[in-house]
Protein backbone atom coordinates (compact mmCIF):
# COMPACT_ATOMS: atom_id res chain seq x y z
CA UNK A 1 0.00 0.00 0.00
CA UNK A 2 2.29 2.31 -1.62
CA UNK A 3 3.82 4.83 -3.90
CA UNK A 4 7.27 4.64 -5.09
CA UNK A 5 8.05 6.32 -8.69
CA UNK A 6 11.44 6.98 -10.79
CA UNK A 7 11.84 8.98 -13.66
CA UNK A 8 14.69 9.18 -16.18
CA UNK A 9 14.99 12.51 -17.79
CA UNK A 10 17.96 15.01 -19.86
CA UNK A 11 20.78 13.38 -17.92
CA UNK A 12 18.97 12.98 -14.74
CA UNK A 13 17.38 10.77 -12.47
CA UNK A 14 14.63 10.74 -9.64
CA UNK A 15 13.50 8.25 -7.52
CA UNK A 16 10.37 9.38 -5.06
CA UNK A 17 7.66 7.71 -2.93
CA UNK A 18 5.69 8.18 -0.05
CA UNK A 19 5.96 7.39 3.65
CA UNK A 20 2.60 6.21 4.79
CA UNK A 21 1.96 2.76 6.92
CA UNK A 22 -0.66 1.08 7.03
CA UNK A 23 -1.44 -1.69 9.69
CA UNK A 24 -4.08 -4.60 8.17
CA UNK A 25 -6.86 -2.82 6.72
CA UNK A 26 -7.90 -0.28 8.82
CA UNK A 27 -5.09 1.34 10.76
CA UNK A 28 -2.70 4.45 9.00
CA UNK A 29 0.25 5.39 11.34
CA UNK A 30 0.80 8.98 11.68
CA UNK A 31 3.73 9.25 10.13
CA UNK A 32 5.65 11.90 13.23
CA UNK A 33 5.38 8.73 14.92
CA UNK A 34 7.37 6.57 13.34
CA UNK A 35 11.09 6.39 13.25
CA UNK A 36 11.78 5.03 10.05
CA UNK A 37 9.62 5.30 7.13
CA UNK A 38 11.79 5.39 4.31
CA UNK A 39 10.60 3.25 1.55
CA UNK A 40 13.75 3.57 -0.77
CA UNK A 41 17.06 1.89 0.38
CA UNK A 42 20.09 2.49 -1.27
CA UNK A 43 22.02 -0.64 -2.02
CA UNK A 44 25.60 0.41 -3.54
CA UNK A 45 24.92 3.00 -5.97
CA UNK A 46 21.47 2.31 -6.60
CA UNK A 47 18.36 2.99 -5.06
CA UNK A 48 16.01 0.25 -4.68
CA UNK A 49 12.04 0.98 -3.52
CA UNK A 50 10.03 -1.53 -2.59
CA UNK A 51 5.87 -1.88 -2.48
CA UNK A 52 3.53 -4.72 -0.55
CA UNK A 53 4.25 -5.75 2.85
CA UNK A 54 6.48 -3.50 5.13
CA UNK A 55 8.46 -6.52 6.28
CA UNK A 56 10.99 -6.22 3.30
CA UNK A 57 12.25 -3.17 4.67
CA UNK A 58 13.21 -5.48 7.79
CA UNK A 59 14.78 -8.25 5.63
CA UNK A 60 16.61 -5.85 3.46
CA UNK A 61 18.12 -4.22 5.98
CA UNK A 62 19.32 -6.77 7.44
CA UNK A 63 20.23 -9.04 4.77
CA UNK A 64 22.37 -6.24 3.63
CA UNK A 65 23.75 -5.86 6.57
CA UNK A 66 24.80 -9.47 6.43
CA UNK A 67 27.06 -8.70 3.19
CA UNK A 68 30.68 -8.06 2.93
CA UNK A 69 29.78 -6.28 -0.23
CA UNK A 70 26.79 -4.66 -1.72
CA UNK A 71 25.39 -6.06 -4.84
CA UNK A 72 25.53 -4.60 -8.27
CA UNK A 73 22.36 -3.68 -9.53
CA UNK A 74 23.43 -2.38 -12.60
CA UNK A 75 21.22 -4.11 -15.56
CA UNK A 76 17.85 -6.89 -16.31
CA UNK A 77 20.76 -9.63 -15.81
CA UNK A 78 23.02 -8.31 -12.17
CA UNK A 79 18.98 -7.96 -10.69
CA UNK A 80 17.42 -10.92 -11.79
CA UNK A 81 20.53 -12.78 -10.27
CA UNK A 82 20.37 -10.64 -7.30
CA UNK A 83 16.31 -11.37 -6.68
CA UNK A 84 17.15 -14.93 -7.55
CA UNK A 85 19.34 -15.23 -4.63
CA UNK A 86 17.47 -13.36 -2.55
CA UNK A 87 14.08 -15.47 -3.28
CA UNK A 88 16.42 -18.30 -2.24
CA UNK A 89 17.50 -17.26 1.32
CA UNK A 90 14.45 -15.75 2.30
CA UNK A 91 13.29 -19.51 2.28
CA UNK A 92 16.52 -20.91 3.42
CA UNK A 93 17.69 -18.55 6.20
CA UNK A 94 14.24 -16.62 7.22
CA UNK A 95 11.89 -19.22 6.36
CA UNK A 96 9.33 -16.29 6.08
CA UNK A 97 8.45 -16.76 3.00
CA UNK A 98 4.98 -18.34 1.83
CA UNK A 99 5.10 -19.43 -1.88
CA UNK A 100 1.56 -18.16 -3.58
CA UNK A 101 0.86 -18.30 -6.85
CA UNK A 102 -1.81 -15.98 -8.32
CA UNK A 103 -3.62 -19.08 -9.30
CA UNK A 104 -3.66 -22.28 -9.61
CA UNK A 105 -2.51 -22.98 -12.68
CA UNK A 106 0.32 -20.11 -11.93
CA UNK A 107 3.75 -21.80 -12.03
CA UNK A 108 5.97 -19.44 -10.28
CA UNK A 109 6.13 -18.14 -6.72
CA UNK A 110 4.70 -14.68 -6.10
CA UNK A 111 6.21 -12.47 -3.25
CA UNK A 112 3.18 -10.34 -3.29
CA UNK A 113 5.27 -6.94 -3.34
CA UNK A 114 6.55 -5.26 -6.40
CA UNK A 115 9.95 -3.21 -6.27
CA UNK A 116 11.72 -0.73 -8.59
CA UNK A 117 15.16 0.04 -8.57
CA UNK A 118 17.01 2.95 -9.94
CA UNK A 119 20.42 3.09 -10.84
CA UNK A 120 22.84 5.45 -13.35
CA UNK A 121 21.78 2.75 -16.05
CA UNK A 122 18.59 3.15 -16.11
CA UNK A 123 14.52 2.06 -13.96
CA UNK A 124 13.68 -1.36 -13.60
CA UNK A 125 10.91 -2.95 -12.80
CA UNK A 126 10.51 -5.78 -10.61
CA UNK A 127 7.33 -8.10 -9.92
CA UNK A 128 6.22 -9.84 -7.27
CA UNK A 129 7.28 -13.11 -9.29
CA UNK A 130 10.84 -11.98 -10.04
CA UNK A 131 9.88 -10.52 -13.82
CA UNK A 132 12.65 -7.79 -14.30
CA UNK A 133 11.81 -5.11 -17.24
CA UNK A 134 13.53 -2.19 -17.86
CA UNK A 135 12.36 1.12 -18.52
CA UNK A 136 13.17 3.90 -20.66
CA UNK A 137 11.24 6.86 -19.44
CA UNK A 138 9.36 6.12 -15.79
CA UNK A 139 8.07 3.57 -13.90
CA UNK A 140 5.80 3.24 -10.96
CA UNK A 141 4.79 0.85 -8.34
CA UNK A 142 2.26 0.60 -5.59
CA UNK A 143 -1.57 0.72 -4.80
CA UNK A 144 -1.09 4.72 -6.17
CA UNK A 145 0.55 3.92 -9.66
CA UNK A 146 -2.74 4.00 -11.68
CA UNK A 147 -2.46 7.88 -10.84
CA UNK A 148 1.11 8.50 -10.79
CA UNK A 149 0.90 6.89 -14.34
CA UNK A 150 -1.49 9.60 -15.56
CA UNK A 151 0.80 12.33 -13.98
CA UNK A 152 3.74 11.00 -15.56
CA UNK A 153 2.30 10.59 -19.17
CA UNK A 154 0.99 13.80 -18.82
CA UNK A 155 4.41 15.51 -17.50
CA UNK A 156 6.69 13.77 -19.63
CA UNK A 157 7.43 16.07 -22.33
CA UNK A 158 6.40 19.25 -20.52
CA UNK A 159 9.36 21.53 -19.41
CA UNK A 160 9.75 19.65 -15.60
CA UNK A 161 12.93 18.28 -15.23
CA UNK A 162 13.07 14.34 -13.55
CA UNK A 163 12.79 15.58 -9.79
CA UNK A 164 9.73 17.47 -10.55
CA UNK A 165 7.95 15.11 -12.55
CA UNK A 166 8.88 12.55 -10.16
CA UNK A 167 7.43 14.54 -7.08
CA UNK A 168 4.15 15.42 -8.94
CA UNK A 169 3.44 11.68 -9.94
CA UNK A 170 3.63 11.26 -5.75
CA UNK A 171 1.81 13.84 -5.01
CA UNK A 172 -0.71 12.58 -7.52
CA UNK A 173 -0.77 9.02 -5.90
CA UNK A 174 -1.17 10.92 -2.48
CA UNK A 175 -3.95 12.84 -3.46
CA UNK A 176 -6.33 10.39 -4.99
CA UNK A 177 -5.61 6.69 -3.29
CA UNK A 178 -6.52 6.52 0.07
CA UNK A 179 -3.41 4.22 1.15
CA UNK A 180 -0.61 6.74 -0.01
CA UNK A 181 0.08 9.80 2.16
CA UNK A 182 2.49 11.65 4.31
CA UNK A 183 5.91 13.20 3.21
CA UNK A 184 7.51 12.61 -0.40
CA UNK A 185 11.03 10.99 0.19
CA UNK A 186 13.19 11.82 -2.84
CA UNK A 187 16.39 10.92 -4.35
CA UNK A 188 18.42 12.68 -7.28
CA UNK A 189 21.30 11.54 -9.46
CA UNK A 190 23.00 11.46 -12.54
CA UNK A 191 22.38 8.64 -15.17
CA UNK A 192 25.05 7.21 -17.11
CA UNK A 193 25.74 8.78 -20.47
CA UNK A 194 27.16 5.67 -22.38
CA UNK A 195 28.42 2.42 -21.29
CA UNK A 196 31.58 3.88 -20.42
CA UNK A 197 30.36 6.28 -17.89
CA UNK A 198 28.12 3.62 -16.76
CA UNK A 199 30.96 1.30 -15.74
CA UNK A 200 32.95 4.43 -13.72
CA UNK A 201 32.24 4.31 -9.84
CA UNK A 202 29.56 6.64 -9.59
CA UNK A 203 29.61 9.59 -7.19
CA UNK A 204 27.43 9.41 -3.78
CA UNK A 205 23.79 9.90 -4.62
CA UNK A 206 22.08 12.77 -2.33
CA UNK A 207 18.53 12.71 -0.72
CA UNK A 208 16.35 15.44 -0.63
Amino acid sequence: MSIVVAVQKNGQMAIASDSQSVYGRSHREDERNLASKDKIQIVGSAYLGYTGWGLYSNIFRHYMHGRKTPPRLIDEHSIFSFFLKFLKDLRVKYALLNDQANTDKDPFADLDSSFLVASRNGIYGISSNLSVCQFKQYHAIGSGCDYAFGALYALYDSSLGAEAIARAAVEAAIRFDTDCGGEIAMYTFKAARSRQSAAAPAKTPRAK
